[in-house]
Parts: structure tokens; C-alpha cells; sequence
């Protein structure tokens, strides 16, 4: 992730233009390590997020609203306290480290005019927003207090000497000359020039420095490969970014690998095909931020609701493997009939003692040996038996059910750990959550409502002669497709045997084509268990000859008229 100390400097620069002497309205604390300032500057509100999650540490201007916890913390309010409808005097940044200090003029406790500064360091899971008294540099408090048990390096805590975190030694980009550049790079001549770039210049990422070495076409070289005439190249590559960013005559962009953002930059990263590019470095880092804690939220949450959904299978797995070994026991029914009947029949030549007895089963003519339970009678042996028989035999019908429901179980919830990997939005896994809840799989307590609004919509595909294709990513939107959206007469798609998803096409009453047959059973086939399979057999039908039984679990239905395509999942 490419929050380095040059992209730092252009968002700096933004902030300056836009807030530097604006108005400290409101501030907020959503989460642990998340800050929200409302700052009035030239006619215009803003929001100003400071982060010092060790994950995504930031600094920049944002549009997102937050939740607010009910009481807000004790950083918050002291915040409150010592900011608020203070004037940002100045901003700035350390060299190109990434470190940003706010001078904001307020008035203490006796109405005279003082000046605080807040400190936001960006460095990783030792990420910090700390408070200052700017005339005596002494730490009022910080969002994470460090302790001397914590860094025996440098400890934040109120009433401490405010020191710079330990800096790093390498060539400012304002000073540099192509000598000592050149000198710097040669001593990592047995690295490549990805990793030697990052090692000798401040504020620069393996991000930029990668953009560096493909616009001078040597990414992956060794630094020992280059002649005098690359290393000019980097060099003046170098100090063009330089100039772009002091200038702020940048070309911000978000980057995105297989439709995931990827990283971000205050210079266009041309390595990368697929990029957006923005007016500001802080929209752009807004949006890359956004999208990706989105994204890391929904892998969290979608993993969790796997999990659960994982742990109540397992379970239903050992429970039908019980089962199924209750009724092959129950399956020996009748042979316990035949032992009492025979035991009842040679009760007069069988002595209380034996361990097994040997006679003719009438049946079939042949030899049969019984076993006996020696503490018994003859004739308490052959009630046994009549016992367990009878007991098995009322057992058989009982197992036999709970087996149905068992296996409908489980069809039901493999078909939901489809649904997770087919969902796309945290919308669609919280609707698959409350259906959860609903079916008394999870505790009702973990409930949270989702706003009318916020319900997910099928996945619409246009087939390639024009046919709307609809397909369901969770049993709400299944149950919709196919009992609200679909007319009598659409055909209707659905894996054999196989969990998966509701697929329709809407036929308008037209003939549908072969072709858009086939891409819709694609799609089934995609969004099934079988995704990773060849030669998929998937079922279609018109709609009216699909019913959902009375009482059956969501995304439940039978069908009939059918006709089976095999395709691979496309």
C-alpha cells in the first residue's frame, strides 16, 4: 500500500489550499483509531479523517459518514476540549517522512491565545494521533499511549517530552543531486533497483519506485546492471516526480487487479492496466481507503458467516453418519424376529447356560446358529429378541425421517455456502445472516435489522440476442426471481441435484434461442457447487411448472417438465 511520504506531501499540499485556516467545528471518534474533524474553511465544510489503525494509518479529506458511538472517548473529549472551534494556523510535513503536524490556535483555560499541535504519524501498527503543547513540545494525550514496557525506544504518554519517532537516514528529494544519487544507488549495486530506490530515498514506496524502473523499462534489474546512462534516466525520473508533486501538477489514480482496488498514488502507476484517475490525491485516496476496507469487511464477514455455517454442517454430518448406522441396525429387524421365533419353537431342547444355539431355519432349510445370552432363560432369550425387534422395527420409519430432514439440512445449508461465495455486497451476506437467524441457526441476539432499502437485487445479465438473464446470489433473491419477477411462460434454470442458483430467463413470450439458453445454463452452472466442474447437467423448464411447497425453507422449489442441458460453468 503506497501511503508513502511522497503521496503524504501532495495530500499535505491539498490540505494546506483547502483547510489551512478553516475552522474547527466538530469532532468525532467512529472507532478506536479513527479521528473525524468538521472544519469550516472559505465557505466550505469539510471532513478531515485521521486514522491510526495500524492496517490503514492515514491523513486526508473524506466524504464517508460515519456511525458515532453514543458517549464518545476520552481522546475524543479531550479533543473537544482543546480544539474545538480552533483555527488550523498550519500544516506540515516532516521532510517527506510520513509525519504531519497541525498547528491549531486556541484559547486556554484563561482565554488566552494558545497553540496546540496534533501530531499524526503514519508508520504502520506504530501509527499514532498525538496532542502537543506546541510551546513547551509536552504530550497532553495521544489515540494509543506507549508505554515504557511497550518501547523501550520512545514512550508516549501526557506529561512527556514530545520526541520524533526514530527517522531513518536517507537522500531528501529537495536537495538531491544526480552525484549523490548516483553514489547512494551504487552501494546497493546487489539489489534490485525496486528495492534499492526504496532503501536510499525518503518518502519513496516499492509502489513508486516500481513505476519507476517500468517507465524506464528495467523492472527486475539488478542495480549492478545498470550503465551511466539508465542510472541518469532513474535519476531524472526521480526528480520528475519530484517536481510534479512540489508543484502539485499531479495525476492522482486508484489501481485495480481483477476488479479489486489495488493501491493508489499522487502520479498516474502506468504499470498497471486498469486504473481511475482524480482530480485531488485526497479523493483518490478517499476512494481507494473506502473500497478497501469494504472489501476487507466483506472477506471478514463473508468468513465468519462460512464459519458457522461450516461448524453447524460438520455436525450435521456426524449426526446422519449416526444415523445411517441406526438404521442399518434397525435394518436387522427382521432376523431378530426369526431368532425368537426359532428359540420359541426349540425352547424344550435348548439348556439356560449356552452361549449360542444351533437349528434349522424352517425359511430356507438351512443351518442358523443364534447367540445367547447365557444369564438368560430359553425363553427370556426369545422375548429379547421379540423386544429388539419390535423396537427396531418401530425405529426403521422414525430414523428413515430423521434422515430426510437431516439430508433436506443439509442441502439446504451447502446451498447457503454457495450463496456466500456467490455474494458480492455485505448487503447480500447480512440478508443470508438474517435468513440464518430466521431458520434458528444463529442466536436471535446477533440479529441486526437491515433497512427496507438496503435489500440486494438478482444478478441481470443481457444474453448476446438480447435476452434478460436473471440469477439469485442468496435464497431472498431466489425466492424473488422465481416467485415475483419470473411470468408463466420464462424459462427457468437450476443445476441438477446440485446446490446452486435460481436462473431466469425473461422471455417476453418470444422464442429463446439456443444460444441464450446455453449462456444462461453457463451461469447456472457458475453459481452452483459445481463451479469448478466440466459437463454441468442443469435443469430448465418454463416457470409455471415450478411450485414451491407450503412451509418449505427459502429458495426451495420442485419442478417438473423438465429438460437437462450439460454445459461447462462460464
Amino acid at each position: 500500500m503506497a501511503f508513502d511520504g511522497v503521496t503524504l506531501h501532495a495530500i499535505v499540499k491539498e490540505l494546506k489550499k483547502e483547510i489551512e485556516g478553516g475552522r474547527i467545528e466538530k469532532i468525532y471518534q467512529p472507532e478506536k483509531e479513527d479521528l473525524i474533524f468538521t472544519i469550516r474553511s472559505k465557505g466550505k465544510n469539510y471532513k478531515l479523517l485521521l486514522s491510526a489503525n495500524a492496517n490503514y494509518p492515514r491523513i486526508h479529506l473524506t466524504k464517508e459518514d460515519r456511525e458515532n458511538p453514543l458517549e464518545p472517548p476520552m481522546f475524543c473529549m479531550l479533543l473537544r476540549k482543546h480544539l474545538q472551534n480552533g483555527r488550523i494556523a498550519e500544516i506540515r510535513q516532516v521532510e517527506f517522512d510520513r509525519i504531519v503536524e497541525i498547528d491549531i490556535e486556541t484559547k486556554d483555560e484563561l482565554q488566552n491565545q494558545a497553540i496546540k499541535t496534533l501530531v499524526v504519524e503514519i508508520m504502520g501498527r506504530h501509527s499514532n494521533v498525538i496532542l502537543i503543547d506546541k510551546a513547551s513540545q509536552t504530550i497532553l494525550d495521544s489515540i494509543k499511549r506507549v508505554y515504557p514496557d511497550m518501547s523501550k525506544v520512545r514512550e508516549v504518554l501526557p506529561g512527556k517530552k514530545y520526541t520524533y519517532p526514530p527517522l531513518q537516514q536517507k537522500l531528501s528529494l529537495k536537495d538531491l543531486t544526480y552525484e549523490s544519487f548516483k553514489e547512494a544507488l551504487l552501494r546497493q549495486k546487489t539489489k534490485k533497483i525496486e528495492k534499492a530506490l526504496v532503501e536510499i530515498l525518503q518518502g519513496f514506496s516499492t509502489t513508486l519506485s516500481s513505476e519507476v524502473s517500468f517507465q524506464c523499462s528495467i523492472s527486475d534489474s539488478f542495480v549492478e546492471t545498470l550503465g551511466e546512462e539508465k542510472i541518469e534516466q532513474i535519476y531524472q525520473k526521480v526528480r520528475d516526480i519530484y517536481e510534479k508533486v512540489y508543484n502539485l501538477e499531479v495525476k492522482p489514480c486508484v489501481v485495480f487487479l481483477e476488479d479489486k482496488v489495488a493501491d493508489f498514488s499522487c502520479i498516474e502507476l502506468t504499470q498497471y492496466k486498469k486504473r481511475l484517475l482524480f482530480d485531488t490525491v485526497n479523493e483518490a485516496a478517499d476512494k481507494f481507503f473506502f473500497e478497501k476496507i469494504k472489501s476487507a469487511n466483506f472477506q471478514m464477514k463473508s468468513s465468519d458467516l462460512k464459519k458457522i455455517v461450516q461448524n453447524i454442517l460438520e455436525k450435521l454430518y456426524v449426526k446422519l453418519n449416526k444415523l445411517q448406522e441406526e438404521l442399518a441396525e434397525a435394518d436387522k429387524a427382521e432376523i431378530y424376529k426369526l431368532y425368537g421365533e426359532l428359540l420359541t419353537v426349540n425352547l424344550h431342547s435348548i439348556k439356560k447356560g449356552l452361549e449360542k444355539f444351533g437349528t434349522i431355519n424352517y425359511y430356507t432349510g438351512e443351518e442358523i446358529e443364534i447367540p445367547l445370552d447365557k444369564r438368560l432363560s430359553p425363553s427370556q432369550n426369545a422375548q429379547m429378541y421379540y423386544k429388539k425387534y419390535n423396537k427396531l422395527k418401530n425405529a426403521f420409519n422414525t430414523i428413515k425421517k430423521q434422515i430426510s430432514e437431516t439430508l433436506e439440512e443439509i442441502n439446504y445449508l451447502e446451498g447457503q455456502l454457495i450463496n456466500i461465495e456467490n455474494s458480492t455486497t455485505l448487503e447480500e451476506l447480512e440478508e443470508i445472516k438474517n435468513e440464518l437467524i430466521e431458520e434458528g441457526y444463529i442466536h436471535k441476539h446477533q440479529k441486526k435489522k437491515v433497512a427496507s432499502h438496503s435489500l440486494s437485487q438478482p444478478l441481470h445479465i443481457v444474453s448476446s440476442e438480447g435476452f434478460d438473464i436473471y440469477v439469485g446470489k442468496n435464497n431472498r433473491q431466489n425466492d424473488y426471481l422465481t416467485l415475483k419477477l419470473a411470468n408463466p411462460n420464462d424459462i427457468w434454470l437450476h443445476t441438477k441435484d446440485i446446490p446452486g442458483a435460481h436462473v431466469l430467463i425473461k422471455t417476453n413470450n418470444r422464442e429463446v434461442p439456443e444460444n441464450t439458453l446455453i449462456e444462461a445454463a453457463k451461469l447456472a452452472a457458475k453459481y452452483s457447487k459445481a463451479k469448478y466442474s466440466s459437463n454441468v447437467p442443469v435443469d430448465y423448464t418454463l416457470k409455471k411448472y415450478v411450485k414451491k411447497p407450503p412451509g418449505s425453507k427459502p429458495g426451495f422449489v420442485i419442478y417438473t417438465n423438465h429438460k437437462t442441458i450439460y454445459v461447462n460453468p462460464e
